[in-house]
Order: structure tokens, then sequence, then C-alpha cells
């Protein structure tokens, strides 16, 4: 027997604009990527002549073949870079901010409002790019290691540290610390032992968020990095695309010898840097849907 109730006219009314309203939306997030990897796969001549489609005209892989030909070895190795930043800070983040966060949930902690403050402190004021780049490279020596793309300005924030302080104080009730006491748990074992399986849809949350906030940063590199072996993914191909410029504009001799193609090649650039976060976002969404939602919510 099928116990389906019949919506009525009204709701069939809601429904369909409601879905219509999603269809826009995933069409404006969708249709830039196809933009994107089409304008890469163009012929730069196309492009410059008839403008960006969503179905090359004329098809090339000269931006690709120009990237990975000259620069195959650097782009491998700027990848190994940007992955080891990544996983490496990501994780170390991971194991820093629950920690503040679970700190500052917990009511018997006395001294939660004054942390609280400086965290929310460092959410609206910075030192300034000229303060944090003399702390870094003179008192902690970063400059042209790998640790300047780890440490500086990404491995934790407040904000991230609220978002996990407003689950673990929504989810986590203090009678089930207290009975964790009573039964003889120290506070190290009820974090690893309760704290932390029931925060595993917020760590993924932040996770994620600290693991974009590396792959996509270039500004560190930009800052603290002059050896070009240590260039991550975003900072080494952005010297590409700004070579690539400087050689198109000298005119002369070079641009006799050879086409580059900037604009399909910077689509390409792009290409490469979103691809990974593309595939690996999927597996994360159903955390990061609820993690978002549960670590929002304030008593």
């Amino acid at each position: 027997m099928d116990d389906r109730r019949i919506l009525t006219t009204s709701e069939k009314t809601e429904q369909f604009i409601i879905h219509f309203v999603l269809a826009v939306f995933t069409l404006g997030a969708i249709l830039p990527f196809i933009l994107l990897l089409a304008s890469s796969l163009s012929n730069e001549q196309s492009i410059v002549t008839s403008g960006y489609t969503f179905w090359p005209r004329s098809w090339s892989t000269y931006a690709y073949e120009y990237l990975f030909i000259a620069n195959g070895k650097a782009i491998l190795r700027s990848y190994l870079i940007t992955m080891f930043i990544t996983v490496f800070g990501t994780g170390l983040s991971l194991l820093i901010t629950p920690m503040i966060a679970y700190a500052l949930s917990r009511k018997d902690y006395k001294r939660a409002a004054l942390v609280s403050f400086f965290v929310f402190f460092s959410i609206i004021f910075s030192g300034g790019i000229v303060p944090s780049y003399t702390m870094w490279t003179r008192l902690f020596n970063v400059k042209n290691t790998i640790w300047a793309l780890v440490f500086p300005n990404l491995l934790t924030n407040g904000f991230l540290i609220m978002i996990v302080k407003n689950f673990f104080s929504a989810n986590i009730h203090p009678s089930i610390i207290e009975a964790a006491k009573i039964d003889g748990a120290g506070e190290w074992r009820i974090y690893y032992r309760i704290a932390m399986p029931l925060s595993l849809p917020i760590l993924a949350t932040v996770g994620l968020m600290i693991g974009l906030g590396y792959w996509n940063d270039w500004v560190n590199g930009l800052y603290y990095i002059t050896n070009t072996s240590l260039y991550s993914l975003q900072v080494f191909l952005s010297s590409i695309l700004l070579n690539a410029h400087a050689m198109a504009s000298m005119g002369g001799a070079a641009a006799a010898t050879m086409t580059l193609p900037a604009t399909t090649v910077r689509m390409a650039i792009a290409v490469i840097g979103v691809v990974p976060i593309l595939v690996l976002y999927p597996f994360f969404q159903k955390y990061f849907v609820k993690g978002i939602v549960l670590g929002g919510v304030k008593e």
C-alpha cells in the first residue's frame, strides 16, 4: 500500500520554485568550471578572435604541453611540496585547534572567558604584514624553509576554534564528562575517548577548510620563499604565468621564435590547481554540511 501523501497545488508550486532556484545555483557553480576546462583546451587564436565558449571551436592541448614539457619536473616537485604542507599542516592544525576549542567549551575551565577574549580578538585585529614578516623571519627564522609554508597564518585561527567550540558545547553534555570522571577517566582520556570520536563531523569540516587554505595558499610563498626549489604549486604556477606574460610583452626575437598561449595557459594553470580539490571534495561533503550546521549552532 502506497502511504505517500498527495501534494496540494501550492506544495507542488513551492517544490518547483525550490528546485528551480537550486538548479540555477547549481548551474552557476558548474558552468564556470566547464568554461574553464573548455578554454584551457582551446586554441589561443580562437579565444582571441571569437572569445570564450563552453565548447572549444578549435581543440588544442598546447597550453598543457607548454606547462608540462618545459616545466614537468618542477610542477611535479611543487605538487609534492603542496601535498606535504597540506597533509602535514592540516594534521597539525587538527591536533591543536580541537584542544583549544575543547578547553574553551568546558564550563568548569576558570580562564575560559579570558582565553576566549584573546581568540576573538585575533579574529578582529591583526598585527599587520610587516610585524608578522619580521617575527617569522628574524625570530623564528622560517624564511626559505618548508616551515614557512606551514606555520604563518595557516596553522589555526580564531574562527575555526569558535566553530569547534560551539560543536563541543552543543554535542557533549557535561553529564557525560561527569560520568566518565566517576568511572575514573582523566582529562586526556575523556578528550581522546569521548570528545574526539563524537567530533568527527566538525573535524572533517574544519579539516577541509584548513586543507583548502594550505592548497590554495600563495601568500606565504610570496613573502617567505625565494628559493624556487621550495615553491608550492600555486606559487610556481603563478611564476609561470608571470614569466609567460613577460616574455609575450618583450616582442622582437622572443615573440618571433615562439607563440606563448597566455590566455589558455592561465586557464590550464587554474585547472591544474583545482582538479585535486574537486576530486576529494565529494568524499567530505556530507561531513562538511553536517559539521557546519552543528558547529554554527549555539546554546
